[in-house]
């Protein structure tokens, strides 16, 4: 490793566990407390007043609310837990901020070491449970380790492709002392986070989309990742090529720009869909074409010659053949191909996405906005109030399902890391604790999370952190009595046998007042815009509960195993 050196003084490891975290910039933690962890929760006592810890109802939602932390700040988030379930109960979480690439470090505490592989009381391998999920891993056993290790573990965690990094402390190395100096870690003998840009790759991929006649970019959330918002704005408006965005790059290019074409994917937009296998040259800026996007790769794009822009070489050909790779930041790849762009507009071209976008819209958008017939609340046009309201400016959170693809279909944002939802792994439970975070790292921005009822009732639990920490976030559940996603594909795929999918929901408002929370609840679409406007209005956290259309579902929609070009209107 490459270190820089500074003080040196006799600590315990538990005290030494802070002074590393606030070495590196750390003034926010979320955990729970127990007995392997005790002594590092006895020092966080002692040092309130520079590094603020967050008490969760469950483990799962630290994880989940430094992932929204990381993912609304672009810092590292941290969550703390003690050993045996504690630790257990971070895996969704660090699993979901793997596959979505979120820098978060996770400390867990164990048993003794001389109590390792005894079965002892509340001891698991976390080590061996996390290993596949997360970018590195290590169990300290001595107290002298923890500087280097926890330094390591920040630098790891922010560079390159960021992830989750877990460090599994034992019970004596947290009490026992040593002469302590922090050195921050700035590099690893053979772990190199950044490939050197090539730029004999940019410039053939310049020339490539110099020529094409019908060039696609699709952008993920590697433009997010590397800070390169305004190099990639650059980039398309010299080009002038159409832009697709996967749902994590979904706010690295205002949604109201003229050459943003819209969403990729099962739910996404038709233009862009369908025209993915029409294009000449198919320009991918950090993303790592998940099955989601790609639908049938048998039939993906087979008639481009693909450009793939990427930070991980294991990305490279892994799902998509490409015909350059440009290996690198992003930010530095986009500013050495911006020089060698051709100016152009692509004029035809773009008439192709707004015919279809025509269609899409009269097919489909203009009755989710606006339903007829004497239809209940769609979620939609829920979804349209809040943009109404917020003006585009609000950090949008979302859980996972129907909800979910809706608020990103139709949320609008003007700003980047705007919007904040689990995309990999698609976990259920997300979007209340993440959005905690989010607000935490950004209390100058409103902060909407967007949940199902059943998503919901997986961390209701953390009501009880908003209250207790009196953090202004605005919940809105968007209420059809099932878990929607999956009633749609047994509407569409089953021959409706709706199993296990209809809920029998509590009284959602009556709980959240349980905890203090304002609360309100809209049966009818005539009282819906006055109250998301008083629950943007307030300045305390607000629940706002919407019974929407129960047997709605989401369209565009390309079926599971199918091509592209097979996405379905209704």
């Amino acid at each position: 490793m490459i270190l820089e050196k500074q003080y040196t003084m006799r600590i315990s490891g538990a005290e030494a566990v802070i002074r590393c975290l606030l070495e590196e910039g750390v003034d926010l933690v979320y955990g729970y407390p127990g007995g392997a962890i005790m002594p590092v929760y006895d020092e966080l006592y002692k040092f309130q007043d520079q590094l603020h810890h967050v008490l969760v109802r469950h483990e799962q939602g630290a994880t989940h609310a430094a992932q929204g932390y990381a993912r609304a700040t672009g810092k590292v988030g941290v969550a703390i837990a003690t050993s045996g379930p504690g630790a257990t109960n971070l895996v969704t979480g660090i699993a979901d901020a793997q596959i979505d690439s979120t820098p978060m470090v996770c400390i867990t505490g164990q048993v003794g070491r001389h109590l390792l592989g005894s079965d002892a009381f509340q001891e698991t391998d976390i080590i061996g449970i996390s290993t596949p999920v997360t970018k590195w891993n290590f169990q300290v056993t001595e107290a002298s380790q923890i500087p280097g290790i926890i330094a390591k573990a920040f630098y790891i965690a922010r560079s390159g492709r960021p992830g989750p990094v877990l460090i599994d402390i034992t019970k004596n190395a947290q009490f026992d002392e040593f002469e302590f100096s922090y050195e921050k870690c700035t590099g690893i003998r053979s772990y190199v986070p950044v490939p050197k840009l090539n730029l004999e790759k940019v410039a053939e991929a310049a020339a490539l989309i110099n020529s094409a006649k019908k060039p696609l970019i699709v952008f993920g959330q590697g433009i997010i990742l590397g800070q390169a918002e305004a190099e990639f704005k650059a980039v398309i408006e010299k080009s002038g090529i159409p832009s697709a965005w996967t749902i994590l790059g979904l706010s690295a290019l205002p949604t109201d720009h003229p050459l943003n074409v819209g969403m990729l994917g099962m739910h996404g937009n038709y233009a862009p869909n369908l025209l993915t296998n029409e294009c000449d040259v198919l320009i991918a800026f950090g993303m790592r074409f998940d099955d989601r996007v790609t639908g049938n790769l048998n039939t993906y794009a087979k008639q481009a010659k693909v450009v793939h822009f990427e930070i991980d070489p294991a990305e490279i050909d892994k799902n998509v053949k490409t015909e350059i790779a440009v290996l690198g930041d992003v930010k530095e790849s986009l500013a050495a191909l911006l020089p060698l762009l051709e100016a152009k507009s692509h004029d035809l071209w773009h008439n192709e996405f707004k015919a279809l976008r025509e269609v899409e819209f009269n097919t489909v958008i203009k009755e989710e906005l606006n339903p007829t017939n004497g239809k209940g609340i769609s979620m939609g046009e829920t979804v349209e109030m809040i943009n109404k309201h917020s003006k585009g400016d609000a950090i949008i959170v979302t859980d996972v399902g129907q909800h979910q693809m809706f608020a990103c279909r139709y949320a609008k944002f003007n700003s980047t890391k705007s919007n904040i939802t689990s995309g990999g792994l698609g976990t259920m439970g997300f979007a209340l604790p993440a959005a905690i975070g989010a607000k935490m790292g950004k209390p100058e921005r409103e902060v909407v999370a967007i949940i199902g009822d059943g998503g919901f009732q997986m961390t209701i639990q953390e009501l009880g952190t908003i209250f207790q920490t009196q953090v202004p976030v605005k919940i809105v559940i968007l209420n059809n009595e099932f878990l929607g996603m999956v009633r749609q594909w047994q509407e569409l795929f089953f021959d409706n046998r709706y199993a296990s999918t209809k809920m029998i929901n509590p009284n959602f408002v009556a709980i959240a007042e349980g905890y203090h929370i304002k609360s309100k609840k809209v049966t009818s679409r005539d009282d819906l815009d006055e109250a998301v406007a008083e629950m943007l209005a307030s300045k305390e956290s607000y629940f706002l509960e919407v019974m929407v259309e129960k047997e709605n579902n989401v369209f565009p929609m390309i079926p599971t195993g199918a091509c592209v070009s097979e996405i379905r209107l209704s």
